[in-house]
């Protein structure tokens, strides 16, 4: 069965661009959510709320020009998505059985930030002691050198 304009369907991130994502939907075909349908708040990147394969409830817009799916996931959020059999699933465990609940493209996006930051501050700390160790090192280089003295 084919998909319709309306309908509310899964599908799973094929591929990140600048201006969106490429979502292969459960009949097959691939389609395109625009930057501007994922989240109703500013998105600068798309990899702060999607990665490659990705589970997402995308909303199917339109058809477009030779076969173009357009979907969006902002307007998918809070609706049920239907099967391709046309029964209405239930959502609790997803088809490759990870029981994990659906997030929102917000909670995913402050997900991924919360983890940046911890990755960003580990970077800055490990920056900070190697710092210091190459520090200590050319100092006790300088002195077995004869060079500058340290009181």
């Amino acid at each position: 069965m084919a998909v319709e304009a309306g309908q509310v369907v899964r599908g799973t991130v094929v591929r990140l661009m600048n201006y969106g994502v490429l979502v292969r939907i459960e009949d097959g075909s691939t389609g395109l959510v625009h930057i501007s349908e994922i989240d109703n708040n500013f998105v600068r990147d798309v990899a702060d709320y999607f990665q490659v394969n990705d589970p997402v409830v995308v909303k199917v817009l339109a058809f477009g020009d030779r076969g173009k799916i357009e979907l969006s996931v902002k307007q998918a959020v809070g609706e049920t998505p239907i099967t391709l059999e046309g029964a209405v699933d239930a959502g609790e465990v997803s088809e490759g059985g990870d029981s994990r609940p659906a997030m929102s493209p917000s909670e995913a996006a402050a997900a991924r930030r919360e983890a940046r930051e911890s990755f960003e501050s580990k970077m800055s700390e490990y920056m900070r002691s190697s710092g210091e160790r190459l520090a200590d090192l050319k100092r006790n280089i300088e002195l077995k050198r004869g060079g500058k003295k340290v009181r």
